[in-house]
């Protein structure tokens, strides 16, 4: 009698594979998880600052981008000082004393101090009114040489400049401080001052666009 075949393996033909090893940490006791279970998590010692009540704080912990124009304190940036005061955002008004004195024929020459000052009292109305074609509010300054050196500071807000010197040449350099950085105008008919002026920015008009 012949013996019957062997009956097919029932070994399956897929098995699953066993779990892999945990890969173990530099703590022998405890195993690091696999890639897929990963968390963020706070570094050791601090916390969320939204767990912390910080209003608008990612829920992540990151802190939120800073502007690109915000300069912290003690941090060097490329912002500007505030100015010094809010006369730095007026116009500049430079009245050449002497020439706008000398364009009216009033008999100055025999009292050249009484008339700068009466000059200086009727530029006390420009800083308010402006010029005919510049708006106020202005900064007026007064500048005086000569005899007429020595007359005071008005009260009223036109600020006297006195040249030691030249009267253009205090002019001249009133405006290589402020032509750069707020307009500025010379009022004079004095022709050459007109070019040194003009070349360091500043304008320039004529003696009649102010009270005598």
């Amino acid at each position: 009698m012949v013996a019957p075949p062997d009956p097919p393996s029932l070994t399956p033909l897929f098995q699953e594979p066993e779990p892999p090893e945990p890969v173990r940490s530099a703590d022998p006791g405890r195993a690091r998880p696999p890639a897929g279970d990963l968390a963020f998590s706070p570094p050791s010692g601090s916390s969320d600052p939204a767990a912390d009540g910080h209003p608008g704080a990612p829920a992540s912990g990151l802190p939120h981008p800073v502007a690109s124009d915000t300069v912290s304190p003690g941090v060097s940036g490329t912002s500007q000082p505030a100015a010094s005061g809010a006369s730095a955002a007026l116009v500049l008004v430079i009245v050449d004393g002497a020439n706008v004195v000398g364009s009216v024929p009033d008999g100055w020459w025999r009292d050249r101090a009484g008339a700068a000052v009466r000059l200086r009292d009727s530029l006390a109305a420009v800083p308010a009114a402006g010029l005919p074609d510049v708006p106020a509010p202005v900064e007026v300054v007064l500048v005086v040489e000569g005899k007429a050196r020595d007359i005071p500071q008005d009260p009223g807000g036109v600020r006297v400049e006195r040249a030691p010197g030249s009267g253009d040449d205090k002019i001249v350099d009133l405006v290589r401080d402020t032509a750069a950085t707020r307009r500025t105008i010379v009022v004079t008919a004095d022709r050459g001052l007109r070019e040194r002026v003009t070349a360091l920015g500043a304008e320039v008009r004529g003696p009649s666009v102010v009270p005598r």
